[in-house]
């Protein structure tokens, strides 16, 4: 059984038809990468995994169960923009997913139980890297160090589903580099199951085991102004395949900018298979 089925989702806004006819089924512990133009509904499609939207047809289950309406801890989440607290500490912005857990209407734990939260998240805190800033303020990191800031706060619940918006971003090249290791490492050492939402192909390449693009495909001439985006192209990471895939993937979306850096024609990482959509 799947991980994640995603059966024949569509989703619309007021007369206006964003995503449509999206099949995909993920095994446990893939990492997908998924790209395509700006405002083809990716960043949707990544909302109705969290639950924070609905579909407006079609289902979306995990384990063969339905999704529930609400955000869950089995499903974590990391933007581009950092989602820290700037008044609590590096370790209390951990802690806080746990505080909320077991306090939902205060989000406050005294005494021991602040105890063990604080100590859990400095074990996050050591997997990311910033055990030696537990106790400085955000304001006080540097961007990189912020986004793994963020990276431990959505770690902390340990979430089956990890769903990545464009985290990376806004980072510079170097620091992003640091963060794609960081990634790599820490789903490689879980059983994670990994979206990532990328506008960076070398990025997508580097770190999925499978490779999904959204774009709009026209159905019907007679309704120019109503379709939405598709899954057009689905394509696992591995071997040989990989530089080939490239080169149809960037042929089909006009980006000519991209060269396909050699080194990433073989892969030594484990690759999960996964059944195509198409």
């Amino acid at each position: 059984m799947s991980c994640v089925s995603i059966r024949n989702v569509w989703k619309e806004y007021a007369g206006q038809l964003v995503i449509e006819r999206v099949s995909l089924e993920v095994e446990e512990h893939a990492f997908v990468s998924i790209v395509g133009p700006s405002g083809c509904g990716k960043s949707t499609f990544l909302r109705m995994l969290l639950s924070q939207e609905q579909p407006s047809r079609g289902e979306i289950l995990i384990d063969g169960e339905p999704l529930g309406d609400e955000p869950s801890s089995e499903r974590g989440v990391v933007f581009q923009r950092y989602s820290v607290f700037p008044h609590l500490t590096v370790a209390e912005n951990v802690a806080l997913g746990i505080e909320f857990e077991q306090s939902p209407w205060w989000g406050k734990l005294y005494g021991a139980k602040k105890r063990r939260a604080l100590d859990e998240a400095g074990h996050f805190l050591e997997a990311v890297g910033l055990e030696s800033a537990r106790d400085k303020y955000p304001s006080a990191l540097s961007g990189g160090m912020q986004q793994r800031l963020a990276i431990a706060q959505a770690l902390i619940k340990k979430p089956r589903i990890l769903l990545l918006d464009e985290p990376f971003g806004a980072l510079d090249p170097g620091i992003r580099a640091d963060m794609h290791e960081l990634m790599k490492r820490l789903w490689q050492e879980s059983r994670m199951t990994v979206f990532l939402v990328t506008h960076d192909l070398r990025e997508a390449f580097l770190l999925g085991t499978r490779l999904i693009t959204f774009d709009r495909v026209r159905k019907n001439s007679e309704e120019a102004g109503y379709y939405g985006a598709t899954i057009t192209y689905d394509l696992p990471l591995q071997g040989a395949k990989v530089a080939e895939g490239l080169e149809e993937v960037m042929e089909e979306i006009g980006d000519a900018s991209y060269a396909f850096p050699q080194e990433l024609s073989r892969r030594d990482d484990p690759v999960v298979d996964a059944p195509s959509a198409r």
